[in-house]
Parts: C-alpha cells; sequence; structure tokens
C-alpha cells in the first residue's frame, strides 16, 4: 500500500514480455500440468475448447482458467498454489534468471532510486512475479495480479488482472494517484497506457504497432528492451550502455 501524505509519481510496469521474456504464468502452468500424466491428458482434453479461447480478449480469462484448473485440480486453495510458486521458482531459478531482461530492471531502478511510487500490475499470479522480483532485490515491490479462488475441485481465475480490470485492481490496491509513466507490450493494457501522463511501448508485438501509434499521444516511445522476436526501436542499453527512464 502506498504511503499516507504526498505520493510520488505512480510508475507501473507490466510484468510479461516487458519485465520478463515471456508469459511467466504460462510457464508456470505448463510446469504444473506437467507434473502428472493425467493432468497432461487433462488439458489436452479442454484444449480444443478453451485455447481458441486465450486468443481473444473477451474470452481469454475463461480459457486461461480452463488451464489453471488442469494444473490445479487437487489443490484446496490459493495458499497451496503459492507454495508451488516457490516450488516452481526454486527449481527453474536459472532459466527465469535467463528471462529477465536487463534493460528493463535498469529502467525499473532508476525509477526506484528517484523516489518514484513503483508498481508491478501484472496478469499472472502476484506470488509468481514476487517470487522472480525476488532474484534481483525487488521482492518489496508492490504486485498487483490475478486472483484465483476455488473452481470445480481446483482453481480457477477468479479476477483476472487484465485490460479494464487491471486499472479497477490497482485502485482497489490503493494506487489512487494518477498514473505518471506506464511501461506494456500489450494491447490488453491499452487502459493502463490511455490513463498514463507518458505511456511507454515495450517490446509490442509487430502487428500492434501501427494500433499503437494510432491510438497513443504522438511520440510515446516505442521501445525494444531486449526482447527477442519483439519490435520496437532498440535502446542503447541493449548493447551494453545505460537505458535512461522517462522523466
Amino acid at each position: 500500500m502506498p504511503a499516507a501524505g504526498d505520493t510520488p509519481p505512480l510508475v507501473v510496469f507490466d510484468f510479461d514480455h516487458t519485465l520478463y521474456d515471456g508469459d511467466s504464468g504460462s510457464h508456470l502452468f505448463a510446469w504444473m500440468i506437467r507434473r502428472r500424466w493425467w493432468r497432461t491428458a487433462l488439458a489436452l482434453l479442454l484444449a480444443p475448447l478453451f485455447g481458441p479461447m486465450v486468443a481473444y480478449q473477451p474470452t481469454r480469462r475463461v480459457g486461461i482458467s480452463g488451464f489453471v484448473w488442469a494444473g490445479t485440480v487437487g489443490l484446496r486453495g490459493p495458499r497451496e498454489l503459492d507454495a508451488l510458486i516457490d516450488r516452481y521458482v526454486a527449481l527453474h531459478a536459472e532459466q527465469i534468471r535467463a528471462r529477465l531482461l536487463p534493460v528493463a530492471l535498469a529502467v525499473f531502478q532508476q525509477h526506484r532510486v528517484a523516489g518514484d511510487q513503483v508498481v508491478v500490475a501484472t496478469g499472472a499470479p502476484p506470488e509468481l512475479a514476487r517470487a522472480i522480483l525476488a532474484f534481483v532485490a525487488h521482492e518489496d515491490v508492490p504486485v498487483v495480479g490475478t486472483l484465483v479462488g476455488p473452481r470445480l475441485g481446483g482453481l480457477g481465475a477468479a479476477r483476472h488482472c487484465h485490460f479494464q480490470m487491471k486499472m479497477t485492481m490497482l485502485r482497489e490496491a490503493g494506487f489512487t494517484a494518477p498514473v505518471a509513466v506506464a511501461y506494456s507490450d500489450s494491447s490488453a493494457d491499452l487502459p493502463l497506457l490511455l490513463a498514463a501522463e507518458r505511456p511507454v511501448v515495450v517490446n509490442p508485438k509487430q502487428a500492434n504497432v501501427a494500433m499503437f501509434r494510432n491510438v497513443l499521444p504522438a511520440g510515446t516511445p516505442i521501445l525494444n528492451w531486449g526482447c527477442p522476436g519483439r519490435a520496437g526501436e532498440p535502446v542503447p542499453g541493449s548493447a551494453g550502455g545505460a537505458p535512461q527512464r522517462v522523466p
């Protein structure tokens, strides 16, 4: 929660494809599904129905919930999921650390050193983002993420921190100041980017670049922070320089 009194500039970072190269939640739940052969079989049975839903924004929450359920059948609540997340991160520490984007982390740290109020808002479970940020000594950063709850003997997304709900959940978490700067790769974060005084698009899909240029203010930076296969203008830090935060 933000401190009372004068509030420093609020800076919001997405997590996947912004600080982390990839979809951290998909990596987690794929591992959870592969833990048991019957979970894999269950996910394969669900894939024809739920797989296409993941690709479309209006049905994404339902699609993701199907695979989350396949990976969590038998778990009794979010605490057991958090324990599995910690185990997953410990078992895959080297691979996860390699996916953290140094350029992104440098900008992240610059905002923190400047005294900005930095928060991570992600579609992944918040415990996952916290555990990964702990690798780079940022475990104290507030994280707002997707909340899960009981569903048919497993767990499902109760509140998906995605699209307009991301803004709603940020406000409900107490981050009510105007968003000074927002960093994200995703078209699903348009409500966040449009709410920011200074939006910054990082590591977008090439297919979304024209859309971002059309709907965001003229001159909005569209950058690549060293995320392979993604669009955006490479920044000096990608080649070993010192990337700069948005002032």
